[in-house]
C-alpha cells in the first residue's frame, strides 16, 4: 500500500537521523522486490535479557552504568524526535569491547519507531496498528493511547525503569496473563517485596518509582531529565567514586581546599576531555598545484575538498572548514600559528601534479605544534581512478588520528560518487567555480554548466545533483542567477532526485534544506532537513549557520547565538560568518560582543572598510562621537559607496556640522546616473535626499 510504504520510510529515515554512540544505527533503507527494509548496524555481544539469564542479576553499579548509557541513547532519540516504543531487555545490547574495557550499551531496533511531529501525524498516520511493544516492559499509556496520554519520551522512561527492575532482580514488576491483568497491576503499587535481598537502596527504590509511575506526568518529563538524576544514583552508588570522595576529604584540610580540590578535579577532567577532542582536529590547507598545465588546478582544487569532506563526516574528528582554510598559502612556514588561529592540532598539506593521464597526490599530515611529519605518502594514479586517492588519504588520517568511526562512517567514506570518471572531472570543474570566494554571475553560470554537464553523463550522480540544486538555489538568492521559475523548479527537482537516488546522501539533506530555505523561505520545512543533515554531516558549518540564520528571522535570538557559536567552532575564519554574528549583538545593542567579533574580523583582513564603519557605528549608537570620528575620518569612499557616505553624513548631523557636508551631498547628487532601474543609485539618491532634508531642518534651527 503506498500509505504504508511511504509511512515506512518516513520513519526509517527519522530512526536513522539517530546518531549516537549508545544507538546502534539505522544505516541504509529501502524496497526490494516489493518489500521495504531497513539495515541496522552490527552489535558485537549480549543483550541485556540473555546476560541476566545467564548470570543473574546485575550488581547495582553495573546496572546504574547501563541504564545511564540507555538514558543517553533515550536523549539523543527524544533531540531527533523520535521515540523507540519498545524499550526492553531484548533490544538493549553490551558490545564488546576488545580491550577489555567498560562495557558499552547499544539500543537496538528502531524499526516501530514513532516521529513526534505533530505535523507528520496530522498528514498520516504512524505504522503502528492496535498494541505496540511488549506487554511486560510496555507502558500504561500503550495498552490504551488517547489524546489524553499520547505516547513520547516518558513512555521509553516507563520501558527503561521496567528494565531497569529486571536488572536488578530478574524478573518483571508486574506480570499478567492478559494485557487488561498488566494494566490493573500497574494501577497499584510497585511490588517492592520483589527487591528483598538485592540490597536496593531507598534512593534507587525512589527512582524506580518515578520511573515507573502510572500517570506520565509523574515521571522525568524528559530522557535529560532522567539522566541527571540516574548520573547522581550512579556517582553516590559507584565504590570507586566513594572511594575517591573519601581521599579527597581525608585529603583536605578545610572547606576551601575541599572546594579547590573538587574545581581541580573538575578542570582536569574537562582538560583531559578536551585534549583528547584537540589531539583529534586538523585542518586541510589548499594544496599546491604542481602541474604543468595552470588549467589543472580544479583538479587540485576538487581533490582538496573531497578529502576535506572525507573527513568532515568522521563524527570523532573536528575538521575545519575550508572557507577558513583557503586564506592561506600552499605550504605556509608558520604552521604553529596557523594551527592556533584555527584551534586544530594538526595540519594536511598537499599537492597534485597531472601529466596527461597521470596523477600524482603527495600528502603530509603534521603535529603542528612542534611541526613534525607524523605520515607523509604519494599516491600514483590514473586519471580515470582518482576517486581512490581521496578515499585512500581520508583512512590513513582517521588512523594516524585514532579516531572512531562506525561502519556507516567507514561506507560513507569509501563510497565511490560515480564510475563515470568523465561525469567526475565534470562535477571536479562544478565543485571549482562553486568554491570561490565570490559569488558572481560568471561563477554561478560556470558551476552549473559544468554540473549540469556531469548529471547528463551519469544521472545517478546524486552529489552532482545535491550541488546542482545548491548553485541553482544560491544563485536564486543572490540573483547571482537569473530568478526564474525555471531555476526554482530546477533546484527543487535536482535535490529530490539526489535524495531519491542516496536518501542518507547529508548533501542531499542539506540541498532539499536549502531549496525551502533559499527558494521557498519555508523555515520550518528547511529547519527539518537541517537538523536530519547535521547528523549525517557532523563538521558542515554551513548546517549551523544557516540554522542560526533562520533562528535569528524567526527572533529565536538564543537558538541563533548558539547556532552561530557552533559554526565558529568549525568555521573561525568565515570573515561573513562572524560579520553576521556582530549584526546579531549590535541589534540586541550588546556592543563590547559585536566589537569583539568585528576586531575578529579584522585580524584576518585588516582594515576592511565595511568593518571599520560598524565600529563606528556602534561608537555612534553609544554616543562616543570622537571614537566615531576617528575611524571615519580616515576612510575615502567612493562615489556609490553608500556604507561608508551614510556613516560619515550621519556622522557630521549628530556632530551638528552639516555644512562641512552639505556641498559634498549636492556634488553626489547631481553627479548620480539617472539611468532608470539602476537599484544603487536609486537608493543612494534617497539616502542623500534624506540626509539634505535632515541637514536643512538643522541649519534652520541654528
Amino acid at each position: 500500500m503506498p500509505g504504508v510504504r511511504s509511512r515506512f520510510f518516513r520513519e526509517a529515515r527519522a530512526a536513522a537521523q539517530i546518531r549516537h554512540p549508545n544507538v546502534a544505527r539505522v544505516s541504509h533503507y529501502g524496497e526490494q522486490d516489493g518489500e521495504c527494509f531497513y539495515v541496522m548496524e552490527l552489535v558485537e555481544g549480549e543483550t541485556l535479557e540473555a546476560k541476566v539469564r545467564h548470570k543473574g542479576p546485575m550488581p547495582l553499579t553495573l546496572a546504574l552504568e547501563v541504564i545511564e548509557q540507555a538514558t543517553r541513547a533515550l536523549a539523543a532519540a527524544e533531540k531527533c524526535g523520535v521515540v523507540h516504543r519498545d524499550i526492553k531487555p531484548s533490544n538493549i545490547m553490551l558490545e564488546s569491547d576488545p580491550a577489555g574495557g567498560a562495557p558499552i550499551v547499544k539500543v537496538i531496533d528502531y524499526g516501530i519507531a514513532k516521529i513526534l511531529n505533530p505535523e507528520a501525524e496530522r498528514g498520516a498516520e504512524q505504522t503502528q496498528t492496535g498494541f505496540i511493544g511488549t506487554p511486560a516492559f510496555a507502558s500504561p499509556e500503550q495498552f490504551a493511547p488517547s489524546e489524553q496520554t499520547k505516547i513520547d519520551t516518558r513512555s521509553d522512561i516507563y520501558s527503561l525503569g521496567a528494565t531497569f527492575w529486571y536488572l536488578l532482580s530478574g524478573r518483571v514488576p508486574f506480570v499478567g496473563r492478559t494485557f487488561n491483568d498488566i494494566r490493573l497491576r500497574q494501577a497499584e503499587s510497585l511490588p517492592v517485596e520483589q527487591l528483598k535481598g538485592f540490597d536496593v537502596p531507598a534512593r534507587i527504590l525512589a527512582l524506580l518509582r518515578s520511573m515507573l509511575a502510572p500517570d506520565p506526568k509523574d515521571r522525568p518529563q524528559s530522557a535529560r531529565e532522567l539522566l541527571s538524576e540516574v548520573h547522581r544514583c550512579y556517582t553516590k552508588f559507584n565504590p570507586e567514586a566513594r572511594s575517591r570522595r573519601r581521599r579527597v576529604v581525608f585529603a583536605a584540610t578545610g572547606a576551601t581546599l575541599v572546594i579547590a580540590a573538587i574545581s581541580l578535579g573538575a578542570w582536569l577532567y574537562q582538560h583531559a576531555q578536551f585534549s583528547g577532542q584537540f589531539e583529534r582536529s586538523i585542518a586541510v590547507l589548499p594544496f599546491e598545484n604542481l602541474s604543468d598545465d595552470k588549467e589543472n588546478a580544479y583538479l587540485t582544487e576538487g581533490i582538496q575538498d573531497e578529502i576535506l569532506t572525507r573527513l568532515s563526516k568522521i563524527a570523532d574528528l573536528k575538521v575545519i572548514s575550508r572557507t577558513s582554510t583557503q586564506h592561506y598559502k600552499s605550504a605556509p612556514e608558520n604552521l604553529p600559528e596557523i594551527a592556533r588561529q584555527l584551534g586544530v592540532a594538526h595540519i594536511l598539506e598537499g599537492s597534485v601534479q597531472r601529466s596527461g593521464d597521470d596523477v600524482r597526490v603527495n600528502v603530509q599530515l603534521i603535529k603542528a605544534a612542534n611541526d613534525s611529519h607524523l605520515w607523509a605518502d604519494n599516491f600514483d594514479r590514473k586519471l580515470t581512478d582518482i576517486f581512490s586517492v581521496e578515499t585512500d588519504v581520508a583512512k590513513a588520517i582517521a588512523d594516524q588520528l585514532r579516531a572512531k568511526m562506525t561502519g556507516q562512517e567507514k561506507q560513507v567514506i569509501a563510497a565511490k560518487p560515480t564510475d563515470n570518471p568523465e561525469a567526475y572531472h565534470a562535477y571536479l570543474r562544478g565543485l571549482a567555480y562553486s568554491l570561490k570566494p565570490e559569488n558572481s554571475p560568471a561563477n554561478a553560470l560556470g558551476a552549473q554548466k559544468y554540473l549540469r554537464e556531469a548529471v547528463r553523463l551519469d544521472p545517478k550522480f546524486a552529489l552532482s545533483w545535491a550541488l546542482l540544486s545548491f548553485v541553482d538555489a544560491r544563485g536564486y538568492l543572490t540573483q547571482a542567477l537569473q530568478p526564474t521559475l525555471a531555476l526554482r523548479e530546477e533546484a527543487r527537482q535536482a535535490a529530490e532526485t539526489a535524495l531519491a537516488l542516496q536518501p542518507n546522501l547529508g548533501e542531499a539533506v542539506v540541498a532539499k534544506g536549502n531549496y525551502h530555505y533559499f527558494c521557498l523561505k519555508d523555515y520550518n520545512t528547511a529547519v527539518r532537513y537541517f537538523e536530519e543533515a547535521r547528523q549525517l554531516l557532523p563538521n558542515n558549518s554551513r548546517i549551523p549557520e544557516s540554522l542560526a540564520y533562520i533562528e535569528r528571522r524567526r527572533g529565536q535570538w538564543d537558538r541563533s547565538e548558539s547556532y552561530f557559536n557552533e559554526a565558529e567552532r568549525l568555521d573561525p575564519g568565515n570573515v561573513n560568518l562572524l560579520t553576521q554574528h556582530a549584526i546579531s549583538y549590535i541589534e540586541l545593542r550588546r556592543f563590547p560582543e559585536a566589537l569583539r567579533k568585528l576586531d575578529q574580523v579584522l585580524d584576518i583582513t585588516p582594515d576592511d572598510v565595511d568593518t571599520l564603519v560598524a565600529k563606528a557605528d556602534i561608537a555612534q549608537a553609544e554616543g562616543d562621537l570622537p571614537r566615531a570620528s576617528a575611524l571615519l575620518v580616515p576612510l575615502h569612499p567612493a562615489a556609490d559607496d553608500t556604507t561608508v557616505l551614510e556613516a560619515q553624513v550621519y556622522q557630521a548631523i549628530l556632530e551638528r556640522r552639516p555644512g562641512e557636508v552639505i556641498p559634498r551631498v549636492t556634488e553626489i547628487l547631481a553627479k548620480l546616473p539617472r539611468k532608470v532601474g539602476d537599484g544603487r543609485a536609486a537608493n543612494l539618491s534617497l539616502f542623500l535626499k534624506n540626509s539634505r532634508q535632515i541637514i536643512s531642518c538643522l541649519e534652520i534651527s541654528r
